[in-house]
């Protein structure tokens, strides 16, 4: 048989197997959230596995926050979506797809920014900047990722909404391997000194959507080369931009 040069799909655990089981019957409302779930003895015998498969497979939910075990009465659904395993797509996730969720988290933050920004923040926002300036090729990179970094954080903050503020600081911290391959790699157009000054002055300005759209410009480039680079610009583009959806420029 010819080999075809695919990764071999790794085998679960029967733990895994139980957490992923567990995960699909609370996906499916088959348990609503505030519904406790069946026994121990119960699980194990429905799932075919362990009683001690199902108690670590519990445990691990738990302490994700997706159950909640109150002793003496039982294991409660506490939530319909596990964080762990949302933070644990997004870590996997690839450049593209966090290119694409930055570019909603940028444009969002600069248009909230605009609206909402004090006297203190437009201060911030220019010393963080004029702090950032532009990238050399001779330059400490990680030390320019992380001004870049306080630059973007800043017009989280400026958004003065909290969820945002807190959503941005993890995914900032999730991309920065993502990050650092755009600045090393010559062929991917970086966001340059310029697009962060429109950012800016569109934010000053109170301009909501030119923030927006300024923060969009930033990484419209960068997303359509990744696809030009790797085939996946949808083939049906041409037609969503005739009918006014544009995703690219």
């Amino acid at each position: 048989m010819e080999k075809t040069g695919l990764t071999p799909v790794p085998r679960l655990s029967l733990v895994e197997s139980t957490i992923n089981a567990i995960r699909s019957l609370i996906d499916q409302r088959v348990w609503k959230v505030g519904q406790c779930i069946p026994k121990e003895a119960e699980l194990a015998e429905q799932l075919a596995v362990g009683r001690n498969t199902v108690r670590e497979a519990i445990r691990v939910l738990s302490h994700s926050g997706m159950l909640e075990v109150r002793q003496g009465d039982g294991t409660y659904v506490r939530r319909e979506l596990d964080p762990a395993q949302t933070v644990s797509k997004l870590n996997r996730s690839g450049l593209r797809d966090h290119i694409e969720l930055q570019c909603l988290l940028e444009s969002e933050a600069a248009r909230f920014a605009a609206r909402r920004r004090t006297t203190e923040d437009i201060a911030r926002l220019k010393a963080a900047l004029d702090a950032r300036g532009e990238y050399t090729t001779d330059g400490d990179l990680d030390a320019f990722l992380d001004l870049d970094r306080n630059f973007h954080g800043a017009i989280a903050t400026a958004s003065h909404n909290e969820a945002l503020q807190a959503l941005y600081a993890y995914f900032s911290a999730s991309i920065r391997s993502h990050t650092r391959s755009i600045f090393a790699d010559a062929a991917l157009p970086e966001p340059s000194l310029a697009d962060h000054h429109a950012i800016l002055a569109a934010i000053v300005a109170g301009d909501e959507e030119g923030a927006a759209s300024a923060a969009r410009n930033m990484l419209e480039p960068l997303i359509k080369t990744l696809d030009e680079l790797l085939g996946t610009r949808p083939s049906n583009a041409k037609l969503l931009d005739r009918i006014g959806i544009t995703f690219w420029k």
